[in-house]
């Protein structure tokens, strides 16, 4: 189904039967992806008076229980509440779900032993684009990423200024394919973090910051319509489930 949308100032033209999903999905086994040195995600059937409730076990329903930490397994967003004593649900902070969204794929470069993005390789991408969120494809990109197991690993991170130019550029939504935006191990300094909620000055209290998607190789480069689903959670953070559309011609 083709659709006009009016965002902002522009009219939009997307087909709303071909949705690109760019999370990864929760499984409850250590095929999972993982990440912050703890056990992978568990989805088992409820046992109530000895009995199992699952249909293979004779039950009339399936009643699973899932464990698991939105931070470490799996594609989630986070609002500032991430870092602060007062609390910032996502549920309440993230009010609307549509965006202009640009993707672009970056090749990390080497800094000392680290892998970072930086500044400079984001104006390139952007240049003088506005848009609203921002989705980092990071290379190489393989399908590795819907499973790896992220802890000790020292995966790539952004740098302080490459944060702070997509706050002067205002990108409100940030989602990368990656645990972190900050290095796996910096002593607690969260820079990137902080930098991206503008912690010091008047917070961003509606911005957000999605880790651990996967954009496969068929989304290519450019601009897209994203609806940016979260679970209704009263929490700091909510897995959820970024889809792109197209925009047609």
């Amino acid at each position: 189904m083709i659709t006009t949308i009016q965002y902002n100032s522009r009219k939009l033209k997307i087909d709303l039967t071909k949705p690109l999903d760019i999370s990864i999905p929760l499984r409850g086994n250590d095929t999972n992806v993982n990440a912050w040195y703890i056990d992978h995600p568990t989805i088992k059937p409820e046992v109530v008076d000895g009995d199992t409730i699952s249909v293979t076990e004779g039950a009339s329903v399936n009643f699973n229980t899932i464990n698991f930490n939105p931070h470490a397994h799996g594609t989630h967003t986070e609002t500032v509440g991430h870092l602060t004593e007062k609390s910032y649900p996502i549920n309440k902070h993230l009010k609307q779900f549509f965006f202009l969204a640009e993707v672009i794929s970056v090749a990390p470069e080497v800094y000392l032993k680290d892998k970072v993005i930086s500044a400079k390789q984001l104006q390139f991408a952007l240049g003088n684009k506005k848009r609203d969120a921002l989705i980092i494809r990071t290379m190489p990109n393989t399908k590795a990423k819907k499973s790896r197991h992220y802890s000790h690993t020292n995966w790539t991170y952004f740098r302080e200024d490459a944060i702070e130019l997509l706050v002067r550029k205002g990108i409100k939504h940030l989602l990368v394919d990656t645990p972190s935006i900050d290095r796996e191990e910096d002593g607690g300094e969260l820079r990137a973090h902080r930098a991206f909620w503008n912690l010091n000055g008047n917070i961003r209290e509606d911005a957000t910051i999605t880790e651990m998607i996967y954009v496969p190789n068929k989304v290519n480069d450019g601009t897209y319509f994203l609806n940016l689903q979260i679970a209704p959670f009263e929490n700091d953070a909510s897995p959820s489930k970024p889809i792109l559309y197209k925009i047609l011609d």
